[in-house]
C-alpha cells in the first residue's frame, strides 16, 4: 500500500514540475511580446527623434522587473543600460552582444550567461532620420525562474514524503496507542531525573487507570517543585540575612575596650544580635517547611528606644555620618526584633550604596493613626521606574543594585505587611515603613 501511495506521489510531483516549467516559458514569451508592443508604440508616438533620445526616454519610463534586464546597441556596440540590478551584466557579454546585433527582425533565443541560462529577445530599431542601426535587447534570467519552480517542487516532494511517512507511522501509532500514556510517564520520569527543571507536566486525558497514574505523577512533581523552590529560598535567605548581624557582632567585639561598663554594654548588644540571629535561623527553617502564622511576636515597643538602638547597632557597619532625624515618644504593639531586622536591612543597604563619611540617618514619627519609620542616605537613590520592583523577591535593579540575592527589601516588605503596614521609597533614597498606630494602653 505504501508503495502505491509513493508511486502516485512521485507521478504527481513530476507532473507539477512539467506544468510549472511550461508556464514559465509562457510567461517569458508573454513578457517579450508585451515589451515589443510597448517599444513600437513609444517609437510611433515620437516621430523625428533620434535613436539616442528614443532609447534613453524609453529606459527612463520602463523599469525592468525582477530577474530582467534591458540594454541597447548602436551599430552592434553596447549603448545604454536599464535601471535596476541584474544577476549578471548582459551588456558586457561579447558573444551575446555580437549575436543580438545581427538580428534583422525580433529574434528570441536562449543564451548561457555567467548567472545561468537566460532567454533574450533582440528588437532592431531603425528610423528615417538616423543612419545608425539600433537594437533593443531584453534579457530574462530563465535560471532564476526555473529555480523558483525547483523550490516549489522540492517543497511538494518533501511534503509528499512527510505525508508518506505519516501514513506509515499511523499504523504504529494505532498499535501503540494503549501504551502511549505509560510511555509518557516513563519519559517524563527520565527527563526529571536528568534535569533540574520540574515545571513539565503530563497532559491528562480520560478517567481510566492510566489517566489516574498521570495525575498522580503530576501531583508528585508539584510537591517536588515546591520542595526545591523552598530549599532554594531558604539558602538564599539564610546567606543574605545572616551577613548583617555577623558584621555587627564582629565590629563591636573588635572595638570593645577594657572598661567594664563598655564591655557590659557591648556584651548586651552582642547578645541581643545573637538572639536575633537565632530568631532568623529559626524563622528561615520554619518558612522553608511552610508558610505559617505566628511570624510576629508582638510586645510593647518604645519607638524612641528602637530608633536610637538601631543607629547604635548600625555604627559597626561602616564609617558614616550616623544621625537620628527624629524620634517618636510613643509606644506601639509590634515585634521589636522584626522591626529591628527591617531597619537594619535598610541601614545595611544605605551603607552599601554610600561612601565613607556620607550621611545615613534613621527616624520615627507618629502621624495621626499611622507610625512611620524611615532610613535615608546621601546616595544617588533609586530610579523612579525601579521603586516598585525592588521590593519583589530576587530583583536587583537601578543604581542601588548589588551582588546579593535580591531578598533584603522583599523581607522588609514582608515584615511591614505582617504588621498590616507597607513600605515604599520616596525622594530617591528615603525608605519609609508605615504601620498602623496601635497605642499600648497604660
Amino acid at each position: 500500500m505504501l508503495a502505491v501511495v509513493g508511486l502516485a506521489l512521485a507521478l504527481s510531483t513530476f507532473a507539477t514540475w512539467t506544468v510549472q516549467l511550461a508556464r514559465v516559458e509562457e510567461r517569458i514569451i508573454g513578457e517579450f511580446e508585451h515589451e515589443i508592443g510597448e517599444l513600437r508604440a513609444y517609437v510611433t508616438q515620437r516621430p523625428g527623434a533620434d535613436l539616442d533620445t528614443l532609447f534613453k526616454g524609453y529606459l527612463q519610463v520602463n523599469a525592468a522587473d525582477r530577474w530582467e534586464t534591458f540594454f541597447t546597441l548602436l551599430d552592434g556596440q553596447p549603448h545604454l543600460k536599464g535601471y535596476g540590478e541584474a544577476p549578471a551584466p548582459l551588456d558586457q557579454d561579447e558573444g551575446l552582444v555580437r549575436q543580438a546585433g545581427l538580428a534583422a527582425k525580433p529574434t528570441v533565443g536562449p543564451w548561457e550567461s555567467r548567472a545561468g541560462e537566460i532567454r533574450y529577445v533582440s528588437m532592431p530599431v531603425k528610423i528615417a532620420n538616423d543612419a545608425r542601426q539600433g537594437h533593443f535587447v531584453i534579457g530574462i534570467f530563465y535560471e532564476h525562474h526555473r529555480q523558483e519552480v525547483v523550490e516549489s517542487v522540492r517543497v511538494l516532494a518533501l511534503t509528499s514524503l512527510a505525508a508518506l511517512a505519516l501514513a506509515g507511522a499511523a499504523g504504529w501509532f494505532v498499535a501503540g496507542r494503549v501504551l502511549a500514556p505509560v510511555r509518557m510517564v516513563r519519559q517524563a520520569a527520565e527527563r526529571t531525573g536528568d534535569s533540574s527543571d520540574l515545571s513539565r507536566r503530563l497532559d491528562v486525558v480520560g478517567n481510566d487507570d492510566v489517566a489516574a497514574l498521570a495525575r498522580t505523577f503530576n501531583h508528585m512533581l508539584d510537591r517536588l517543585q515546591r520542595a526545591f523552590a523552598v530549599q532554594r529560598e531558604f539558602v538564599d535567605d539564610a546567606g543574605h540575612e545572616l551577613r548583617t548581624p555577623i558584621t555587627v557582632i564582629r565590629g563591636h567585639l573588635e572595638l570593645m575596650g577594657d572598661d567594664p561598663a563598655e564591655r557590659e554594654e557591648t556584651m548586651a548588644l552582642v547578645t541581643d544580635e545573637l538572639n536575633r540571629m537565632n530568631r532568623i535561623v529559626d524563622d528561615l527553617l520554619t518558612l522553608a517547611k511552610a508558610e505559617q502564622p505566628g511570624f510576629l511576636t508582638v510586645e510593647d515597643v518604645e519607638l524612641a528606644d528602637l530608633t536610637v538602638s538601631v543607629i547604635a547597632k548600625a555604627r559597626a557597619l561602616g564609617e558614616r555620618d550616623w544621625r537620628v532625624d527624629e524620634v517618636a515618644e510613643a509606644r506601639i504593639v509590634a515585634d521589636r526584633q522584626r522591626l529591628t531586622q527591617a531597619l537594619m536591612q535598610l541601614l545595611a543597604n544605605a551603607v552599601r550604596h554610600t561612601q565613607p563619611g556620607a550621611l545615613v540617618a534613621a527616624g520615627s514619627a507618629v502621624e495621626g493613626d499611622r507610625v512611620r519609620l524611615w532610613v535615608r542616605d546621601g546616595g544617588h537613590g533609586v530610579r523612579e521606574e525601579d521603586r516598585e520592583r525592588i521590593f519583589q523577591r530576587f530583583v536587583r535593579a537601578g543604581s542601588r543594585s548589588h551582588q546579593g540575592a535580591g531578598l533584603g527589601l522583599a523581607i522588609v516588605r514582608s515584615i511591614a505587611e505582617a504588621h498590616a503596614g507597607r513600605v515604599w521609597v520616596e525622594d530617591g533614597a528615603r525608605f519609609v515603613i508605615e504601620l498602623p498606630y496601635r497605642e499600648v494602653p497604660e
